[in-house]
């Protein structure tokens, strides 16, 4: 986050890594102070920040150093830039390769589609330094501030400005059309028009209009083209430019010094110049528009939120924007109204329909104390709640982001595309060239010449290729948040393609995760004793299974002790200290490891619980195994329905589980899963993915979970589990449900179906069309390309592959 400035006198503020005590705090402050340059050095070890003021921005690089060699190095920053201008993956590569070598940058990723650049950096570069290099380059560009509102690229602003320039470039562009090619329909419409006004009187009338569409209109061509063919970094821009350039430059010669050509050579070319702009912009609008119809799913998730809440203040209900809810305010909620923030409800109850954010059609059940999520549709009932997030903190606002975050990454079918982007446009130049030297040398015509040559840069232009990647991720991702399946990661989409194993967590994943107790067994400790000595131990923990013997204990009205000393062990139980007894709560591992005697009745007790599915958990009292208790955790609805469509794409499932063997075998026996791995701690997840190979999934949704699903090819995470799962993962199932497993994998196939197609799409339409151009088929008696009909092609091959990329809007 960029929440520094370097002006001059100014304080700056860095992230400092590896700070652990006091005297690492004093450390970066004695390194910081003997910077020339730098006062009042200032260390927070709690935030892992250092706040200094520094007399000149560059002093700020010096400061950097000396934490580097304390050894204490700054952490990256990291910015986004809203870009304007840009036009194909050669401007993407462009920007890529101009700010990758700026000295501090550490990588800079471009998404064409979004319009907008992440780089990695060094804290001594501002994110206005940033921009001002990108617009300094053509590309008008400013940083986003990411703790605003998320951001969402105004394609349709875009789309309002190419239009006006197509419109005006159009009647431009019209009469110079009406005149040179009405002609080869009706050739004594030519002759008439000579007569008229005059061969040389109307090539005037022609200069004039189609100076004004290159000038104005088209200046956008030669404004970002003409200093990138300058500095050896030619792009799409460049192409158009010097096609339009050289039509209009040979036709303005044959105008007004026709002396300087051969007789035959005197033709003027004006209409192709004119067209080549008009027809490229045409392009270009309907590209915007349909990339901000791409766009269409963040923004109608933006739009979710209502603009007004109705606040209850000093005792009086008042409409008040959305803008100024403050967490604590107590909101009214009318029957079908939008809930306006997160929170959790006060007063009430009734449903709410959820499925704008999970993708899950049915209504949700709504209580006193349960949350609710701004965005989301009230039932029929009136409810009241208290606001506990806004803005930026809320699930609605996190989302948005995810999927941003999402579609400006790049997949690793995308450096596929770079490299060939990055050499093809001063390949087709050369093509040009080449074809124009084959054709002067083979006909002496300078005219045809030309055309070929130009026909070339005009047809090449790689808009295609550039947007054939991001454009898919965009819709795909997009579409994915609707159905609530969010990716992290737009790479998570390939990985997840091409997996052919998932593994499956078992509480909490394939079953409810709210497990009730179901049967207790005891010895020498009255069954009341057991269950208020256990519940006290285990209401200091979050565990799905601590909950389930609390709540037993609540129901039948126990009271419960103060436990003291209480330490989690993953994979095993809990210790802790209760009224003076020491306890350990945990499956059979954790009594053997504490060489605690067991209880063999006890023991049989749990492996009949657990080959009928039930949980066993035991109890040892100042190191006496003295009770078994049954947990049964019902598996959720639609898990068994959810794994047969796995199996239906061909994919094998795994339950990689830290239960009990029985009870882990008969969750999958009855879900019919193919391999089933019991008894494993977290390190055993991580390693049962690891000989599982590459390309495997897992899924899961607790603090024991996160190893694996950072481990895996694609982790995905419940929506319902913890921060720290959904954190490690690149795939977020919103709603929970199992079902989004194969509807997340089922997208990822037909996002890279389609991607597969637009590339397949944009090198073909090059390949074929480039030869063709260069006029291969002339001397067989095939066609010429010409220019204008390049420019039509090369328009409408941007507008098919986003267009393609649209049908994912409608994926189901």
């Amino acid at each position: 986050m960029n929440n520094k400035t370097t002006l001059p006198g100014s304080d700056t503020d860095l992230a400092v890594s590896g700070m652990s005590c006091a005297s690492c705090m004093g450390r970066v402050e004695k390194a910081l102070a003997a910077v020339a340059g730098v006062s009042d050095p200032r260390v927070n070890l709690a935030t892992g920040r250092a706040r200094f003021r520094v007399d000149h921005p560059e002093t700020v690089a010096k400061a950097i150093a000396a934490l580097e060699n304390a050894g204490y190095p700054a952490i990256p920053e990291e910015t986004r830039l809203a870009i304007e201008g840009m036009s194909c993956a050669s401007c993407v590569a462009r920007i890529e390769k101009t700010l990758n070598s700026m000295p501090g940058v550490q990588s800079a990723t471009v998404n064409l589609a979004t319009g907008t650049g992440t780089i990695t950096h060094s804290a001594a570069i501002s994110p206005d330094a940033l921009a001002g290099h990108v617009s300094a380059m053509g590309y008008p560009a400013k940083p986003q501030d990411q703790t605003e509102k998320p951001h969402l690229h105004d394609h349709g602003a875009d789309g309002a400005g190419m239009k006006r320039r197509f419109l005006i470039a159009l009647m431009l562009t019209l009469p110079i059309f009406l005149a040179e090619m009405g002609g080869h329909l009706v050739p004594s419409f030519h002759h008439w028009l000579y007569q008229a006004i005059g061969r040389q009187t109307l090539w005037v009338v022609e200069f004039i209009l189609a100076t004004a569409v290159l000038a104005g209109p088209g200046r956008v061509f030669f404004r970002i083209g003409i200093p990138a063919l300058m500095h050896g970094r030619p792009e799409m821009n460049s192409l158009v430019a010097l096609g339009a350039a050289a039509a209009w430059s040979y036709s303005t010669v044959a105008t007004f010094a026709s002396g300087m050509l051969p007789e035959d050579s005197r033709h003027v070319y004006f209409e192709a110049s004119a067209v080549i702009v008009t027809l490229i912009l045409m392009g270009r609008w309907l590209e915007a528009r349909a990339k901000g119809q791409a766009g269409e799913a963040i923004r109608r998730l933006m739009d979710l939120a209502p603009e007004t809440a109705r606040v209850v203040r000093n005792g009086e209900v008042v409409e008040t924007p959305i803008a100024q809810l403050r967490p604590g305010d107590i909101v009214q909620l009318r029957p079908g109204e939008r809930v306006a923030a997160d929170g959790v409800v006060s007063e009430g109850n009734g449903s709410i329909d959820e499925s704008m954010l999970t993708g899950e059609p049915l209504p949700v059940g709504k209580s006193e104390g349960d949350p609710v999520t701004g965005g989301t549709i009230n039932g029929s009932s009136a409810l009241s709640y208290e606001v506990t997030a806004i803005g930026a903190d809320t699930v609605l606002s996190r989302i948005i982001k995810l999927v941003e975050d999402a579609q400006s990454s790049k997949l690793p079918v995308q450096a596929v595309v770079d490299r060939v982007t990055g050499i093809f446009v001063p390949v087709v130049i050369g093509l040009a060239i080449a074809a124009f030297l084959i054709w002067i040398g083979a006909t002496g015509s300078l005219s045809q010449a030309l055309v070929a040559a130009i026909s070339v840069l005009i047809i090449a232009c790689p808009c295609a290729m550039g947007l054939a990647v991001p454009v898919s991720i965009m819709v795909g991702t997009g579409r994915g948040a609707e159905l609530g399946v969010l990716f992290r990661r737009g790479d998570a989409l390939q990985n997840l393609a091409e997996a052919r194993v998932i593994g499956f967590d078992k509480t909490g994943t394939l079953t409810e995760g709210r497990p009730a107790l179901t049967a207790i067994e005891c010895r020498d400790m009255t069954r009341q004793e057991t269950l208020r000595l256990a519940a006290s131990a285990e209401a200091r923990s979050e565990h799905p299974l601590s909950a389930a013997i609390v709540a037993a204990a609540a129901a039948e009205g126990l009271t419960l002790a103060n436990a003291s000393r209480v330490a989690a062990q993953a994979g095993r139980g809990l210790s802790a200290e209760v009224d003076g007894h020491r306890l350990l709560i945990g499956n059979e591992i954790a009594l053997r490891e504490a060489d605690i005697p067991t209880d063999e009745e006890l023991l049989q007790h749990a492996k009949d619980w657990a080959a009928d599915g039930a949980t066993p958990v035991h109890l040892a009292v100042d190191g006496r195994h003295v009770a078994a208790m049954a947990l049964n955790d019902p598996i959720r609805p639609g898990a068994a329905e959810a794994l047969r469509d796995l199996h239906e794409l061909g994919l094998r499932t795994v339950l990689i589980s830290g239960d009990v063997r029985p009870t882990a075998e008969s969750v999958g026996k009855k879900l019919g899963i193919d391999k089933v791995i019991a008894g494993v701690l977290p390190e055993g997840k991580l390693e049962a993915i690891r000989e599982m190979g590459e390309g495997t999934v897992f899924v899961g949704d607790g603090i024991n979970d996160a190893p694996a699903l950072a481990a895996a090819g694609t982790g995905i995470a419940i929506g319902s589990g913890t921060d720290i799962a959904i954190e490690s993962a690149e795939v977020v199932l919103v709603g929970g449900d199992p079902h989004g497993v194969a509807r997340a994998v089922r997208l990822s196939r037909a996002v890279m179906q389609n991607i597969r197609q637009n590339l397949f799409w944009a090198f073909f339409y090059n390949a074929a069309l480039i030869p063709v151009a260069m006029g291969i088929l002339v001397p067989f008696g095939g066609p010429r390309l010409s220019p204008m009909l390049a420019a039509a092609a090369m328009a409408l091959s941007s507008v098919f592959v986003v267009t393609n990329a649209l049908r994912l809007r409608r994926f189901e």
